[in-house]
């Protein structure tokens, strides 16, 4: 599609640096053509305070914003952790964020009449191909325009330089100029100092977390939480039930107050390079730990390792931006089915950035007190000898072999 022939333009719009700029070089770069701000609400809360103004005094006719927490939740962050997906220990807070909100700039755009998507995607980085890809699955012809492979801006320095020229007002400094992305599940952290691998991240310093506190500021006392789960699914916190997105905002707060979820990674991004980020995940991180904690005493063994297996395959498929294609699809049946007899409580203790389980219990567990005792039990300890006779007899024929040669 030619530049001229693009009107009206659907933006990705969270009112951070890039797309505070992207609405004024849109309408200087493409015939002054009506740019249309869509947040996608995930959960990053005051970041949404005095949106609408700003994208409006900046040049967008008006702004959408979308309640997409509990789908998010519900449709997109739940069947995750079902899966157990963790890319290189990440927990996959923006990678699942992309494809609900691409999904709801396409239902904007069908809706204004669009010409185009625009988003504030690099060209270095992952975000870029799980927005795009979204967008091809459920408009595949729509126009896209992604402004960092086609501007002569060359850093987020330059960046500011252009929005201070503008006139356009940044809640960033060039010595806070972490790039940061917050949801209810996640904040991540890149940028400045953190691109130096022998940096320690200053987790200690007042302002750089936001989800919780450094383990050394930490209460000295533990703090014991129970969950319920249903199918896979949380359904109970300290024994009250509510919906998962208020269970995971509880663990956010009781997990950010004991210092729990951060992360420092080198990732392996899907363009090629490594890229250094923190992560704060301090309710994902508990949920993770007790499902897999209430897991082992629900699914047999080659379940349990098959599913493991293909826990990597899908946090790769959701990482790459291949959420809505049959192979996820395909993958979250069989996580499905592994989660009809995960059922139970868990218990937990957390203390000081670290997470200690405390008691599980289940009506589906297949653990057995009276099997596994080392007391007295009907378990016939004879009956081993058969077995390792015959799961050993490749080896013996082999040592024999050998040493007739």
């Amino acid at each position: 599609m030619n530049k001229e022939d693009i009107k009206k333009v659907v933006l990705a719009y969270s009112g951070g640096l890039d797309t505070s700029i992207i609405i004024p070089w849109l309408k200087e770069n493409y015939n002054d053509c009506e740019v249309i701000a869509v947040s996608g609400n995930v959960g990053q809360a005051d970041e949404l305070e005095g949106l609408e103004e700003k994208a409006k005094k900046t040049g967008a006719s008006k702004l959408y914003i979308l309640d997409l927490t509990d789908e998010y939740v519900d449709d997109f962050i739940i069947p995750t952790m079902k899966a157990g997906a963790i890319y290189e220990d990440y927990l996959l807070g923006t990678a699942t964020a992309r494809p609900v909100i691409a999904k709801g700039l396409v239902e904007v755009a069908k809706k204004e009449g669009a010409d185009a998507i625009c988003h504030g995607c690099t060209g270095k980085g992952n975000d870029q191909v799980r927005f795009e890809l979204a967008i091809k699955h459920f408009a595949p012809n729509m126009h896209i325009i992604a402004p960092w492979r086609e501007w002569t801006i060359k850093s987020r320095e330059e960046e500011i330089d252009y929005a201070e020229a503008h006139d356009i007002p940044l809640k960033i400094s060039r010595e806070t100029n972490y790039s940061k992305d917050k949801n209810l599940w996640h904040l991540s952290h890149e940028g400045l100092d953190l691109e130096d691998t022998g940096n320690e991240p200053t987790y200690e310093k007042e302002g750089f977390l936001e989800m919780g506190v450094s383990p050394l500021q930490a209460p000295d006392e533990p703090t014991y939480i129970e969950l319920e789960f249903e199918q896979g699914a949380p359904v109970s916190f300290n024994g009250e039930k509510m919906s998962a997105k208020d269970i995971i905002l509880k663990l956010n707060e009781v997990g950010g107050a004991n210092g729990i979820g951060l992360l420092d990674i080198v990732e392996n991004r899907l363009v090629g390079m490594k890229c250094r980020g923190v992560y704060e995940t301090p309710g994902g991180t508990i949920l993770y730990r007790a499902h897999e904690y209430l897991e082992s005493i629900t699914l047999d063994k080659m379940v349990l390792h098959k599913k493991q297996e293909l826990a990597i395959t899908y946090a790769e498929v959701l990482y790459n931006g291949q959420w809505f294609t049959p192979l996820r699809e395909a993958l979250q049946a069989f996580v499905d089915k592994t989660q009809e007899r995960v059922n139970g409580k868990v218990r937990l203790k957390l203390y000081k950035g670290n997470i200690i389980k405390a008691g599980v219990w289940s009506p589906n567990t297949l653990y057995s007190e009276e099997i596994a005792t080392f007391g007295e039990s009907d378990y016939n300890q004879k009956d081993a000898e058969g077995f390792i006779n015959l799961w050993g007899l490749p080896i013996k024929v082999q040592a024999i072999v050998d040493g007739k040669e």
